[in-house]
């Protein structure tokens, strides 16, 4: 018959079983919870960007003339890391507007350039060609150049709203 521990109508083996179990289950709660949190946290985080993104002081930005800016964005999808490159053409006009337009073609998603002997945006992949506002003039595009949301903060820096899905 099994040795009973102190008396208490445990015997060791059930003892030891019982001691073997909680310090297996404890080793495999600080192993494994980290492990999934790693595992399911790329799935669970929120990947769309709403953000204002800085261009530069408007002061620097000539007058009824396109003039494209550049800038590039990091983003994390799981474990994979990827840097978009954006571009886009600021116009200011002599009233005081500003008009912010993609230079992404509607069309196939070439970059557009503008060409300042048509006053225009021309398209290099289908030769399709936009209007200084990024109204479609000819080609294959399907719908207007871009706009992008803007405003200018109290230090006269131009900002865009930039929404990524």
């Amino acid at each position: 018959m099994p040795e009973k521990v102190s008396g208490e109508g445990l015997d060791r083996r059930s003892f030891v079983t019982g001691v073997v179990g909680l310090m297996g289950g404890i080793i495999a709660a600080v192993i494994g919870l980290p492990a999934l949190g790693y595992l399911l946290a790329p799935a669970l985080k929120n990947t769309a960007s709403d953000e204002w993104v800085p261009l530069g002081p408007l002061e620097g930005v000539p007058i009824d003339q396109p003039t494209l800016f550049s800038f590039t964005r990091v983003k994390q999808v799981g474990w994979e890391r990827n840097a978009a490159s954006y571009g886009v053409y600021v116009i200011r006009g002599s009233d005081g507007s500003l008009s912010i337009l993609s230079n992404i073609c509607t069309h196939l998603s070439c970059r557009v350039s503008w060409k300042d002997e048509n006053q225009d945006y021309v398209c290099p992949c289908h030769d399709g060609h936009f209007g200084k506002d990024g109204a479609v003039l000819s080609g294959p595009p399907p719908r207007p150049l871009d706009r992008f949301e803007h405003r200018v903060d109290e230090a006269g820096t131009l900002l865009i709203h930039l929404v990524e899905g």
